[in-house]
């Protein structure tokens, strides 16, 4: 490695003329690397959220060609089972309400804010981490609303923070086969910048393994680390490996390798450790043993306990139900690192 690009790592200056730079690394130095800015980032603590996914409804008119969990015709939670599942979410000491559901036709504003008022209402210390940048252009169209006003009303009801999901990535070539009449590369972006200004952080993520190249991943992160530099509202950032089983693009599972996630997770710290602190390993799309693996190549967080996850199980995934914290914390001790409990915007909770 030349010393110019080291530095340039190392002071946070790495621009996109980089990439290929990037790419030619070996796998010694990426891993060195990521874990040493791991290290000097964030220490060696490694931080969870006691959370329930709720998925209120895979009824969807999208066609994302992903997917394994749209159904024209599949069932819409009412108010009323989703509080009873925040209910029984309460019980087991969650922090956190992540809510994603498809795009029901004709949902506008007011069916969106109707379920933050409803949880609201009930458990009002509950962080609610809810909806994509996807369902809030969905409601803005149906509504015929701008985006800003729509998470004004969101942030107002209740909303605490958005997952930075739908982004796929952030190539309108990409999207134009995986996911055509999604929102574009540009949508997502005006969102989530939209977002960030009125005070609404967001997580941020990168479903790889399909049909991008190497590259257009790391364009994909770097777009993120541009945003970031002028926003702040990132929280942490999320690569998401494809599971593809059960979909049009099912030839495309199980292509990447261990090394590869590796890669991914490692090259995403070294080029976001100035930017975007937080790196997380999905437990539901890894395993918990490649995720655990992860910790020693610049991985510092390891996502919810979730207690429900079905879009990911309907693409095949093995994993995706719930983890509870002692199994956070084994897993993570087993790593030789230090497990801590955090909130949605990693304030530590546990001792």
């Amino acid at each position: 490695m030349s010393d110019r690009l080291y530095e340039r790592i190392y002071d946070g200056r790495l621009e996109r003329d980089d990439i290929e730079r990037l790419l030619s690394l070996s796998e010694g130095e990426l891993f060195r690397i990521a874990d040493d800015l791991r290290r000097s980032s964030v220490g060696d603590v490694v931080t969870y959220v006691v959370n329930r996914n709720i998925n209120f409804t895979n009824r969807c008119i999208g066609n994302c060609k992903f997917c394994a969990f749209r159904e024209d015709n599949g069932y819409i939670l009412s108010q009323k089972e989703i509080l009873l599942k925040v209910e029984r979410a309460e019980k087991l000491g969650i922090t956190e309400i992540c809510l994603q559901g498809g795009l029901i036709k004709g949902w506008g504003v007011d069916q969106y804010v109707g379920i933050l008022d409803a949880i609201k209402s009930e458990y009002p210390e509950v962080h609610l981490h809810a909806f994509s940048p996807m369902e809030v252009l969905h409601a803005a169209k149906n509504s015929k609303l701008p985006v800003e006003e729509v998470l004004s009303r969101l942030k107002s009801a209740g909303l605490g923070s958005m997952p930075g999901t739908a982004a796929e990535i952030l190539s309108d070539r990409v999207r134009a086969i995986i996911c055509p009449g999604k929102l574009t590369s540009s949508e997502w972006i005006e969102v989530v910048m939209t977002a960030h200004r009125l005070g609404i952080p967001t997580t941020a993520t990168m479903m790889f393994g399909h049909v991008e190249t190497e590259r257009e991943r790391l364009e994909h992160i770097f777009t993120i680390k541009e945003i970031q530099d002028e926003t702040g509202g990132f929280t942490e950032f999320v690569p998401l490996p494809f599971v593809g089983g059960n979909t049009e693009l099912e030839s495309y599972k199980n292509q990447l390798t261990t090394i590869d996630q590796i890669k991914v997770h490692a090259l995403a710290r070294i080029i976001l450790h100035r930017s975007v602190r937080n790196i997380q390993a999905s437990w539901v799309k890894l395993g918990p043993g490649t995720a655990c693996m992860l910790l020693l190549h610049g991985v510092n967080d390891l996502g919810g306990t979730l207690i429900e996850e079905n879009i990911s199980r309907s693409a095949g995934s093995s994993f995706g139900e719930y983890m509870p914290p002692d199994v956070f914390d084994a897993l993570i001790r087993s790593a030789g690192r230090i497990p801590k409990q955090r909130t949605t915007l990693y304030e530590i909770l546990s001792a």
